[in-house]
């Protein structure tokens, strides 16, 4: 399976890294292919909601910038894992511009090859998931249709278990 990750933390050893890094060698392990981007070393700009993908643009975004990338590896991807620290009780802004950029590759149907979704989340606080949650279950459960491979949230630092948890996700997958 083809399994796109998009890193929206911009701490290149921080706790969604290596959340990510153990999802990766899981899936890895289990035969899977795993693109990672950090969307917070691309140059990647907020939706226009200029409509031009859905009229003249025939789902092309008008904007040509580091979202190209994504949208090669979206077209591919048969899974895509979304992963963030928590920012104002939801993923970061930089992850929220790729995110806001999907919609003229994913509306109004979703890449043909996309099938499953799952989310890593960081946390200073236990409690500060909701905002990202509700994102998840709206925009990729509800809207797209997607599986849900499942969520794992971290709040505080890294555990070995929770990178564990990561690990087993991503060599659990069918």
């Amino acid at each position: 399976m083809n399994i796109l990750v998009l890193n929206g933390s911009p701490r290149p050893r921080g706790n969604t890294r290596q959340m990510i890094d153990a999802f990766a060698a899981g899936a890895v392990q289990s035969g899977h292919q795993v693109d990672v981007v950090d969307i917070c070393k691309k140059n990647i700009h907020g939706c226009l909601a200029c409509e031009y993908c859905h009229t003249k643009g025939n789902g092309t975004c008008i904007q040509k910038d580091d979202m190209q990338e994504v949208y090669d590896l979206l077209k591919e991807a048969e899974m895509l894992v979304i992963a963030s620290p928590i920012y104002y009780h939801g993923i970061s802004g930089q992850l929220k511009c790729a995110i806001d950029r999907f919609y003229s590759a994913a509306y109004p149907v979703r890449p043909p090859k996309l099938r499953k979704v799952a989310m890593l989340l960081c946390s200073g606080d236990a409690d500060m998931y909701k905002g990202a949650a509700f994102s998840y279950e709206g925009d990729f459960l509800d809207y797209l249709g997607l599986q849900d491979m499942g969520v794992i949230t971290v709040a505080g630092g890294v555990t070995r278990e929770k990178l564990q948890e990561a690990e087993a996700l991503g060599r659990n997958l069918n």
